[in-house]
């Protein structure tokens, strides 16, 4: 899928960050402290096509997994009342966690694959891929909170907040231009744009599960 320009000069800010932040010692997260650096880039590759993503697509419309439904009942009926807007760290690796966590995980042993790879979460959903709003996570917690978040609409920040900048870029680019049409010529236009904008949300949203699941065999 194709991104903006401008979202990739965003999304490559944030990486950048991130790679530092994938250089800390991985004790720093609380994880295995052999984890190899090559992982950490596999992960970030990921975390870029999510990002594109859900910055190109409404992300309502997105599909992760084969088992979407399945991940997000099961997610809710354990975790009812987890605030997943804004992530607190203690809620998915204090050792009480862990323990509601595991069980919830394995169930997905064999639906969902490489449900235990590694995988980059952010804590808060409106905000990108930085050093200090990204934890690693469970492949499967990951889709279990993306999912959440883009069905309950905590992910639509992001896409609206890309989008607004993607338009305003382009009524400064054109806005001279279109001063002046005439009023009629004006309505035929959006009305053109409108329906572009419907036929183009359409094809990214089929293009949106191939690409993160094929970002789940080659960046994972």
């Amino acid at each position: 899928m194709e991104a903006t320009g401008g979202n990739d000069e965003v999304v490559s800010g944030e990486l950048a960050s991130l790679a530092h932040a994938v250089s800390l010692p991985a004790e720093s997260y609380g994880n295995d402290p052999d984890i190899e650096m090559a992982w950490a880039m596999r992960a970030m590759q990921h975390a870029e096509v999510y990002y594109k993503l859900i910055s190109s697509v409404d992300p309502q419309f997105l599909k992760l997994t084969k088992v979407d439904d399945q991940i997000y009942s099961e997610f809710r009926e354990n975790f009812k009342k987890l605030r997943i807007d804004v992530l607190d760290p203690e809620d998915l690796k204090s050792e009480a966690a862990k323990e509601k966590w595991r069980p919830f995980c394995l169930k997905f042993d064999g639906i969902v694959e490489d449900f235990n790879y590694g995988t980059l979460l952010r804590l808060n959903c409106s905000q990108g891929y930085t050093e200090e709003n990204t934890i690693f996570a469970p492949r499967i917690q990951f889709f279990a909170i993306e999912i959440a978040r883009n069905r309950e609409g905590y992910n639509k920040a992001v896409y609206t907040s890309v989008q607004d900048k993607e338009e305003d870029k382009g009524a400064n680019n054109g806005g001279d231009k279109g001063a002046n049409n005439g009023g009629e010529e004006e309505k035929g236009t959006n009305r053109e744009g409108e329906k572009e904008k419907t036929n183009k949300g359409g094809e990214k949203e089929k293009e949106a599960y191939k690409e993160i699941n094929k970002s789940g065999e080659t960046a994972m």
